[in-house]
């Protein structure tokens, strides 16, 4: 990315707080309205978009494969509405699985990746291009746009997962004793002057999920839902968060399955 782009995102993230929080949106008065309104418009992250819709369709890896094959359930290279649907059961990896994992399967079956070293680059370092994992999530969640979150429970794993999730999200442990719901359990939380979205809301949880990946203004770089779920986990002082791994697909099934009839809306901004 030019550098006086960053330097501009991070100024007006710095200035206008995290783009999406339902608690300051939802308030008539509030001055930053403006400010926000003005970097949905002109959101950094249309530039991961770009790069994501090139690298899906790019013959890459030894296999020279691009990822019109990938299925993300609704059939090979069917990306509108996928992300809107997932986390889901795929029955060719007996699993249950977010939009990243099943990405991470398609990057090695498809394109013949390692997965070690996908996993390895998958969240980026601050201040950098991104990885070709996060140009990609946003890309096919971007696919959805204006639809809406619809994650069934159709299948006994997908159930599985979800009730795992809402343990996890109310589970408090850790030196801490922190668990999600700590921060997101009630209204009017803020953490270093930072709104905390009350996830008990259904309106406010669907605006925070309907906005996941975004552009995080601090790091200068595209998140996910896992990068965030991990970052969580860090400022708990929990075990760190294994990509992927199944604890983060459970707490993802939960939040997405809570979220239904939300609108997604990406690439999302953060402060």
């Amino acid at each position: 990315m030019p550098k006086a782009l960053w330097s501009t995102a991070v100024c007006a993230a710095l200035l206008f707080g995290q783009f999406g929080t339902a608690v300051s949106q939802n308030n008539p008065d509030d001055g930053l309205a403006v400010g926000r309104k003005m970097l949905a418009e002109d959101n950094p992250g249309e530039l991961w978009i770009d790069r994501g819709n090139r690298l899906f369709h790019e013959k890459r890896g030894p296999k020279k494969a691009s990822l019109e094959q990938c299925d993300f359930g609704l059939g090979p290279g069917k990306l509108d509405g996928a992300s809107a649907q997932l986390p889901r059961y795929f029955a060719d990896t007996d699993k249950v699985q977010d939009l990243e994992s099943r990405l991470l399967t398609c990057m090695v079956e498809l394109q013949g990746f390692k997965r070690e070293d996908i996993v390895k680059t998958a969240i980026s370092p601050a201040l950098s291009d991104g990885s070709d994992m996060e140009s990609l999530a946003i890309y096919i969640t971007s696919r959805s746009n204006g639809m809406k979150m619809n994650v069934s429970l159709s299948h006994p794993r997908e159930r599985e997962m979800y009730k795992a999730g809402e343990y996890l999200f109310y589970r408090r442990s850790g030196q801490t004793d922190f668990g999600c719901v700590t921060c997101h359990g009630d209204a009017g939380k803020r953490i270093r002057l930072q709104d905390l979205p009350h996830m008990m809301d259904k309106k406010q949880l669907q605006e925070v999920i309907g906005s996941w990946p975004a552009y995080r203004g601090t790091n200068g770089v595209v998140r996910t839902l896992q990068w965030r779920l991990y970052d969580c986990f860090w400022q708990m002082r929990l075990p760190e968060l294994e990509y992927t791994s199944d604890v983060s697909i459970a707490l993802t099934t939960y939040l997405h399955r809570q979220s239904n009839e939300a609108v997604i809306r990406v690439p999302g901004f953060k402060r």
